[in-house]
């Protein structure tokens, strides 16, 4: 497949609005890249077709959207349905990762094209698993936090691997494993069995945002650390408790961010 073939794939699953089909595109999209993949022409900003979504769920604030206890199948099928609302927007968070931004290394295309692999299969997983309890993905309200970050990053892919990959999506590094011990607590094995992947994968992720985030501040003759405070602070991001240390660490969070991050969450 051509450079152009290919982005023009990538650019289709991201306008996919129908979640079964997106997937199914993400799924046929190559495992290697074309050489100089990253030397075509730059991307159509302004395309209204992207994000593709479905009309629902619908999209309220994110402190309209109710919560519920896990002790009885709608509280268990509502945390379902919002995991698996992050994980349709990081199918289409990796997809404008390798459309929008040009320049970059083969590698950088590669990466986030495994990354939209990945969350499509999550996303497929958590689907099954909300079908199974009777629901399914829009039947209940959501928030769009995760791509109005993407939105405000659109302009610059340092900007974009430092506050998505490495302030949002690590976020689940952080939340996931309290999750899953309520999960294991009430007794349900299959939505932890699903979490488990996630976790797991999602580590991975989060070090892909990590070494391109690194790579360009090397590129730019920036530093990584300061940099990243000087844009969450431009962002107004602020990295809450609980801290999964040994997640982070493993994700390419190195020892001196690890400490001002910690530092700087204990005051949160």
């Amino acid at each position: 497949m051509s450079p152009a073939a290919l982005l023009d794939a990538v650019h289709a699953a991201l306008c996919e609005a129908d979640p079964s089909a997106k997937c199914a595109l993400v799924a046929a999209l190559p495992e290697s890249v074309p050489a100089a993949i990253g030397d075509q022409p730059a991307a159509d900003a302004e395309d209204p077709r992207v994000p593709g979504r479905p009309a629902k769920p619908e999209l309220i604030r994110p402190r309209d959207v109710p919560t519920r206890g896990l002790g009885t199948v709608a509280g268990r099928a509502a945390l379902i349905h919002a995991v698996a609302h992050i994980e349709f927007n990081a199918i289409n968070l990796a997809l404008d990762a390798a459309w929008r931004f040009r320049g970059l290394p083969d590698d950088y295309y590669a990466d986030w094209l495994s990354v939209a692999r990945d969350e499509a299969r999550h996303f497929a997983m958590l689907r099954a698993r909300l079908i199974s309890l009777g629901y399914d993905y829009g039947d209940l309200p959501a928030h769009n936090g995760l791509w109005e970050a993407a939105e405000k990053t659109a302009q610059d892919v340092l900007e974009r691997m430092c506050c998505v990959p490495r302030v949002l999506e690590a976020r689940g590094l952080d939340v996931t494993p309290g999750i899953i011990r309520r999960l294991s607590e009430i007794g349900d094995p299959e939505t932890v069995a699903i979490l488990d992947v996630i976790l797991a994968e999602e580590v991975g992720h989060v070090a892909i945002g990590s070494r391109w985030y690194r790579w360009l501040c090397a590129q730019r003759g920036v530093d990584p650390l300061t940099t990243s405070q000087r844009l969450l602070a431009e962002q107004g991001m602020n990295i809450r408790l609980p801290i999964n240390e040994a997640a982070r660490r493993a994700a390419g969070f190195d020892d001196e961010e690890m400490s001002l991050l910690l530092q700087t969450a204990r005051r949160a």
